[in-house]
């Protein structure tokens, strides 16, 4: 689905903010695709790429989903494929074993029905979150993720997410992290299109000097 980054959404930010409006006219227009590099397209897919990147870099989610593809003749598992793939497999694919287990629940959440992955789209964002964080090693900050960059939604502001909060420490000159209901106070003005702000945000710390 096309990420919600719309002129509409920009120029309200820019009216709406003023160090937002100087980020965005820093930064300019951004390569939207290069944000969801390395994403598959299908919702099971982005959930299992999901799983394996928790908690490592860009490079090395990249990595790691890719062994575990690997095992597969290079394609992401059917849930039938990883239900019955032997853990220590997965692990020898770079997999700790709480993932290992966080992707055979998926896997069995899918395969029987409980989750319906087709119906998503149809639920509004509170919904999604419940569906995806009811398994097993999908919290918050997973669900926010595949809200915003792969359901598309244009109002996501992930309180939990690092850096988010170290790029508005630092372009909202704070002193400290903010607290998700600071960063939430913070962020009232760029509703409804909170997504595009985040995403601006970690723009600003990728380029950050230092």
């Amino acid at each position: 689905m096309p990420l919600p980054f719309s002129s509409e959404a920009v120029e309200h930010l820019i009216a709406a903010d003023s160090v937002m409006r100087r980020i965005i006219g820093e930064h300019g227009p951004l390569d939207l695709e290069e944000r969801r590099r390395g994403r598959p397209d299908d919702s099971y897919g982005a959930l299992v790429r999901s799983i394996t990147g928790q908690q490592l870099s860009v490079k090395a989610a990249r990595t790691i989903y890719g062994r575990v593809c690997a095992l597969y003749d290079g394609h992401t598992p059917t849930p039938r494929e990883l239900i019955e793939t032997d853990p220590n497999d997965l692990r020898a694919a770079g997999l700790s074993y709480s993932k290992a287990a966080y992707l055979k629940d998926l896997a069995g959440k899918v395969e029987s029905g409980e989750l319906d992955l087709e119906h998503l789209p149809a639920l509004d964002d509170r919904e999604v979150s419940d569906m995806l964080t009811a398994v097993k090693g999908l919290g918050q900050w997973t669900a926010d993720m595949f809200m915003m960059f792969h359901l598309g939604r244009p109002d996501v502001l992930p309180v939990g997410d690092l850096g988010i909060r170290k790029a508005a420490e630092i372009q909202y000159g704070l002193r400290k992290l903010p607290s998700p209901d600071r960063l939430r106070r913070l962020a009232r003005p760029w509703r409804p299109y909170r997504t595009l702000a985040c995403v601006y945000l970690w723009e600003s710390l990728d380029n950050a000097p230092g």
